[in-house]
């Protein structure tokens, strides 16, 4: 038998289950490259049903229980005395989302010796001492696509949200106002602007791909650079680096992994680089921006916006400077858990779980680290 601890959002204040607006969710086939979606041999839930809160365990209680193993769910996460820390010393496995992460500290990873598999529901496992569980031979492992466009759809309306100046439009009409002058006064057309994209990988390209009928120029910039043919039918355009990146476009939404190279990217001095007015947006990790600086920028008008559902940490304080920062289109970090991308993250933790305790090879693209060594996805994204 095995002990899982589930680490997951605390379901919604109206209780759970929730009043779904729809009765189902559309049924894709398989990802945009043509990858299949995660293929357990079966599942406990209805997809389009809340998964990632507390009551719904991603669809896993029975599964569990179904195999005798131990397994508890909790939304209590932070601080020693939470429940997590607590049921943590014999567990084998830990799951959890990025928009509710367990952080898995080496403080965390020392107290928890059977700890096994580290397994990440969505995508992103920066949460996670990569270099412990390297260490430890830990597997660290996430669903690979399986949030991707939901990410890229979400970046695509906060980038429309900032530069048509929406969320202050959308309070005027809540507050009882009809301030056309006030609303139109930081509104523009995205139309003929220079939109850029740092990392061009499943969501990066999916954002370039979304944005390409809006008549936008197109800019990236990528370590591993897109073909020759993929740039040309994009007609866009590559930068060697983020810093040639940053000062030629208008807007620039980040989708690299948080590594060291990453960390704090976007300080005083590229943001003071950039374009008079730009706008930036990070649906990628909180930390590769310098969190004062963009406070900063937004106050002095060198920002023109920023929006984003990324923060650190995650829950963010109350009293958090980018809750209260002017022109801002924050949204908790919400971009990778509709509905949609529940059902698939869902399915795919049970595929890995399966395989797990089968004693079968996961898939390569669902693996961050595996016998001491970064391996699948996280050989191409975290090995830097």
């Amino acid at each position: 038998m095995a002990k899982c601890v589930m680490v997951l959002y605390p379901d919604p204040i109206d209780g759970y289950p929730p009043r779904y607006a729809r009765d189902g969710i559309p049924v894709i086939k398989c990802y945009p490259d043509g990858s299949s979606l995660p293929t357990p041999s079966a599942i406990d839930f209805k997809p389009g049903e809340m998964l990632g809160c507390v009551s719904g365990a991603l669809g896993l209680r029975k599964f569990f229980e179904d195999n005798g193993h131990e397994l508890v769910v909790t939304s209590d996460k932070d601080g020693p005395d939470s429940e997590f820390e607590r049921e943590l010393p014999d567990a084998e496995i830990v799951i959890s989302q990025p928009f509710w992460p367990a952080y898995i500290t080496r403080e965390r990873f020392a107290k928890a010796p059977r700890l096994r598999l580290a397994l990440t529901a969505g995508i992103g496992s920066d949460h996670v001492d990569l270099d412990e569980a390297r260490a430890r031979g830990v597997t660290v492992a996430e669903e690979t696509y399986s949030n991707s466009i939901s990410v890229a759809e979400h970046t695509v309306m906060q980038i429309l949200a900032l530069v048509r100046n929406f969320v202050p439009s959308h309070r005027w009409v809540i507050d009882g106002g009809w301030n056309i002058a006030d609303c139109v006064e930081c509104a523009y057309d995205l139309e003929g602007m220079d939109v850029g994209v740092i990392a061009a990988g499943r969501i990066g390209r999916a954002v370039l791909e979304r944005l390409r009928p809006f008549g936008v120029h197109l800019h990236y910039f990528d370590v591993h650079r897109l073909p020759a043919d993929v740039e040309k039918d994009l007609n866009v355009v590559y930068h060697r680096d983020v810093e040639s990146l940053a000062r030629s476009v208008d807007v620039v939404s980040i989708h690299s992994p948080l590594i060291a190279q990453t960390h704090h990217m976007f300080d005083e001095k590229l943001l003071g680089s950039m374009r008079r007015g730009s706008y930036l947006v990070n649906t990628a990790r909180a930390e590769q921006t310098d969190q004062r600086a963009i406070v900063a920028a937004l106050q002095s008008g060198q920002l023109a916006g920023y929006a984003g559902d990324v923060w650190y940490p995650q829950p963010p304080p109350s009293d958090h400077p980018w809750r209260s920062m002017p022109n801002n289109a924050m949204t908790p970090h919400v971009s990778g858990t509709t509905l949609s991308a529940q059902a698939r993250y869902a399915a795919g933790t049970r595929e890995i779980l399966e395989d797990w305790f089968a004693g079968k090879p996961i898939r390569s693209e669902y693996l961050i680290v595996e016998g001491g060594r970064f391996a699948g996805t996280g050989a191409k994204s975290y090995a830097h």
